[in-house]
């Protein structure tokens, strides 16, 4: 059961309540480098990014922000820290949401100034620690760096919000550490109703972060716990989507364009599976539906093991076979596998048109 938090919305785009979980990014160029940080956004886009982050350091960052915003397709995020200033200039010139702690940003009438803009222009605002970021108070109070310390540092942003009447709130709670964010995440899940932003930061290169970005936030999302996520690796940001929306469907919270399932491979293995995979990763677009497609290794149990996917290929010696929900459908030599699939595919489905 999916935790019921209250929904906000960035521009169009909801989050939280029973909308979709988005995945988002954030750009690493300039931001005032308007063509270097179009482009990547575009690249984004194409990979499924639902949602991206921009660092406004500057006002030439923030000048920069409607420029950019012309040219692409979904919301921004802008990340303030400390100016105010920059904060109500992007939320002037579209920006639809702000990444910003009100407690950074000085006193209380730049607070209620940042929060009458938002307001205004329906701009939500998410707050929240990761486990450097923790007010000192805190870290006395509880003892060092625990749930309890992020928890009640990023309810603390959350009042200070609250205060100026202001509920269009998202919240974060990283840590580099998987069990102390997934720790976090659950005892903030019960303090409130707000949107929760999952992620584990500073997750690392690409291999180690995927597999610490799979693991905290595919076990919080099994609990039901978060609304967007953001996988934060030391890669290029298409990397960041692309296990997003991977972790996403794993959990069958995702189902859109292909997913493809492959054996490890054994001694029974008699076709170039890796080679397979490879190629099919390349041309079994979206364009074919939202399918699941089997890769196999073995005639003898491929099809079997794989019935529950809506196509399969495997073979052996140079001959190669089709299988749709288990059954065979196809013998073709094995170079000609993925071209009679794709075949296949769009056949069955001019045929379910008729």
């Amino acid at each position: 059961m999916r935790r019921q938090s209250r929904q906000i919305f960035l521009g169009a785009t909801p989050i939280g309540g029973d909308a979709p979980i988005s995945v988002q990014s954030m750009c690493n160029t300039d931001t005032k480098d308007v063509e270097a940080t179009v482009s990547q956004i575009l690249d984004l886009e194409e990979a499924g990014c639902d949602i991206i982050r921009l660092a406004v350091n500057s006002l030439e960052d923030a000048k920069a922000l409607p420029k950019i915003r012309d040219r692409i397709h979904i919301p921004i995020i802008s990340d303030i820290q400390f100016d105010y200033k920059l904060a109500l200039y992007a939320i002037d010139h579209g920006t639809e949401g702000l990444r910003l702690n009100p407690g950074n940003i000085g006193a209380d009438w730049k607070v209620k100034e940042v929060v009458g803009a938002c307001k205004r222009e329906g701009v939500p605002i998410r707050v929240g620690v990761n486990s450097g970021s923790i007010k000192q108070a805190f870290l006395d109070k509880y003892q060092g760096v625990n749930e309890n310390s992020i928890c009640y540092s990023a309810l603390e942003q959350v009042r200070l919000l609250e205060k100026e009447g202001f509920y269009d709130i998202k919240v974060a709670l990283k840590s580099s550490d998987v069990g102390l964010s997934v720790a976090s995440y659950r005892k903030f899940a019960q303090m409130t109703d707000y949107p929760l932003h999952l992620g584990i930061t500073e997750a690392g290169p690409l291999y180690a972060g995927t597999v610490k970005s799979a693991i905290g936030i595919g076990s919080l999302l099994l609990e039901g716990i978060g609304d967007t996520l953001r996988c934060s690796l030391s890669a290029d940001p298409v990397e960041e989507v692309k296990l997003g929306r991977e972790i996403l469907k794993s959990l069958g919270l995702l189902k859109d364009g292909i997913e493809i399932v492959s054996c490890p491979t054994c001694a029974r293995t008699k076709i170039d599976l890796f080679g397979l995979v490879e190629e099919a990763q390349k041309r079994l677009g979206p364009d074919l539906g939202n399918l699941k497609i089997a890769i196999m290794g073995c005639v003898v149990n491929g099809p079997g093991e794989a019935r529950e996917a809506d196509y399969g290929i495997t073979g052996g010696e140079g001959q190669g076979v089709i299988f749709k929900k288990g059954q065979i459908v196809d013998k073709v030599p094995e170079e000609d596998l993925l071209e009679t699939l794709i075949e296949r595919i769009k056949k069955d489905q001019h045929e379910s048109l008729k």
